[in-house]
């Protein structure tokens, strides 16, 4: 790539930056490109690996851009398109950098070997981050830190880049898309998983990854379960698992409550976690960015900018995403709207909050302005409703848009579209709210 790896001057030369994102992921390149694709004149990335594309080299596995490509891709794939498009657009990339302050005023301090210490001003800034995985230290389990734990994540580099097998024998704990994944890798690599074990009733990742990568496998799948216990002092010997109490109330440090005499031991060398993942958001902290507690990422308008003006948050520092397209198409809107930001001096309208509702666990955006002219309303269920749903969207009482679902989960998100008829009703609005609710019960409360 001609641009990749450059080094700018300091603040990007006479007048700065018009746009910089943090981040060369699947969300930061999509953001650049669309960003230049609005009018942006110079658009920076700044990336702290020595390649873009953030997590996707390490994705040998296919599924990737079936929405944004119409292809079946693996993830180097989709990230060399995306790569290629930023290349053609004279997006500016550099590479092995590290973003250490963000002042929410349009500049940013940055390092690297070469320059050291780099000042970057920027009209508009977008927190691309991604995030990271919850470690073991994270989880409250008893026992001694031996070898042989790795992050399903680090696991996944170790075997698809590196080329190394973390172990033999493997349990995984936690059931998200990446444990899944690698759930099958594993085995293909001729090591045994002896188990993956959710705390949940029911899975944490995609049903599609559920029956390709566990039951096409043959993995044994331990739902309401959770280890106890980590067995062994130089290396992984053994886990302990046991039953979640579903009446019973957290112990010390948050841990899970089981039941007891439930426990029994599975041998292994390796545990894999698949626990969750946290968005990365100590930049966005530092600039005065406000976040939800829910979703652990900023809180944000339709355009996706934060309460910091001119500041924006697309991808999975927002909220973690299931799938790429998802991450694609919040960061092109977030790229799009950064170019067309004008700063501060821009008189902003009044804004509605919007407000998880029934079986709703979090919603964003979390506020919309009275004069916006479009919002894609994205937000997870609580629970899981194995049946024909309805999403809801209400402005205040009123119903202002609907969606229909064969089912609702809450590893699956769901986005409602809202479109400039609903902008009447928001001038005066006190909030949005969203509701999932079952098709039999919604035509019960009609009832």
């Amino acid at each position: 790539m001609g641009k990749q790896g450059i080094y700018p001057g300091p603040s990007g030369g006479e007048g700065g930056y018009d746009v910089a994102v943090i981040g060369a992921g699947p969300a930061g390149l999509a953001v650049a490109c669309a960003a230049r694709e609005a009018g942006a004149q110079r658009v920076l990335v700044i990336e702290r690996n020595t390649e873009p594309g953030g997590i996707l080299p390490q994705c040998i596995h296919n599924g990737f851009g079936l929405r944004i490509f119409d292809s079946d891709l693996t993830g180097p794939e989709y990230a060399m398109r995306w790569i290629a498009r930023a290349e053609a657009l004279d997006v500016e990339i550099l590479l092995d950098t590290m973003v250490l302050t963000m002042d929410g005023a349009g500049r940013l301090t940055a390092t690297n070997g070469r320059q050291g210490l780099i000042d970057i001003e920027a009209r508009a800034i977008v927190a691309g981050m991604g995030c990271r995985e919850r470690p073991l230290g994270a989880l409250a389990i008893p026992g001694a830190r031996p070898a042989g734990v790795y992050t399903a994540g680090t696991a996944q580099r170790l075997v698809n880049m590196d080329g190394y097998m973390p172990g033999e024998r493997t349990v995984i704990l936690g059931s998200g898309d990446i444990g899944m994944i690698m759930a099958r890798r594993m085995t293909l690599e001729g090591a045994q998983v002896v188990a993956m074990v959710e705390a949940l009733p029911y899975i944490g990742g995609l049903r599609r990854n559920l029956v390709q990568c566990v039951r096409d496998f043959g993995i044994p799948l331990y739902l309401s379960t959770t280890i106890v216990e980590v067995r062994g002092r130089e290396r992984v010997e053994a886990v302990v698992i046991a039953d979640v109490d579903p009446d019973a109330h957290s112990g010390p440090g948050g841990r899970l409550p089981t039941k007891a005499g439930s426990e029994r031991e599975l041998a292994c060398d390796t545990l894999l976690l698949s626990v969750g993942l946290i968005p990365e958001n100590e930049l966005s902290r530092m600039a005065g960015v406000a976040l939800d507690p829910l979703t652990g990422g900023p809180l944000v308008d339709e355009r996706l900018q934060t309460n910091v003006p001119g500041v924006f948050a697309a991808g999975n520092v927002l909220h973690v995403y299931d799938l790429v397209d998802d991450v694609t198409e919040s960061a092109l809107r977030a790229g799009r709207y950064a170019a067309e930001y004008t700063g501060p001096d821009e008189a902003p309208s009044s804004t509605v909050a919007v407000r998880a509702g029934e079986n709703v666990r979090h919603v964003v955006p979390q506020r919309l302005h009275a004069d916006m002219a479009e919002a894609h309303i994205q937000f997870r269920a609580r629970t899981p409703i194995e049946a024909p749903t309805r999403a809801i969207v209400r402005i205040d009482d009123q119903v202002v848009a609907t969606r229909r679902l064969r089912y609702a989960r809450p590893s699956e998100m769901v986005t409602v579209p809202l479109g400039p008829e609903v902008r009447p009703r928001l001038a005066d609005a006190r909030e949005v709210s969203v509701h999932l609710l079952s098709v039999e019960e919604e035509d019960t409360k009609r009832g």
